[in-house]
């Protein structure tokens, strides 16, 4: 692995844990939520300190080269990262509309109640 991958791999796991630390810092972005971002950075310093990291997986892995393999191992996470972002946003979808439901109900039967006391 050539330096100048290695230079952007640490470059790019400073920029993105000052991003969130920044973020955390504005309250845009709970702690839970920031753990992942850090242990990608995180895992990116480690393949840019320690080369041999990725020589070992792409030689086991059967790839051409250890940057094919960084490659390959960002797509996946993010992938994997992505997927579990869709189903919280389809578990918060539903719990919304739970909600909603649950509004609509008391709306309607507090409108009742009304009548009733009018009439």
């Amino acid at each position: 692995m050539n330096i100048v991958l290695r230079l952007f791999l640490a470059v790019a796991a400073v920029g993105v844990l000052a991003l969130v630390v920044r973020k955390v810092h504005k309250s845009e972005m709970q702690t839970g939520d920031s753990v992942f971002w850090v242990l990608f950075a995180g895992s990116f310093v480690i393949l840019a300190l320690f080369p041999q990291v990725a020589y070992f997986f792409s030689s086991v892995l059967g790839f051409a080269s250890p940057s094919n393999f960084i490659f390959l191992y960002t797509i996946g996470v993010l992938v994997l990262q992505c997927f579990l972002l869709t189903a919280k946003v389809a578990h918060l979808r539903m719990k919304v509309n739970t909600l909603v439901q649950e509004l609509a109900l008391r709306e309607h039967e507090q409108r009742r109640s009304e009548e009733r006391q009018e009439g």
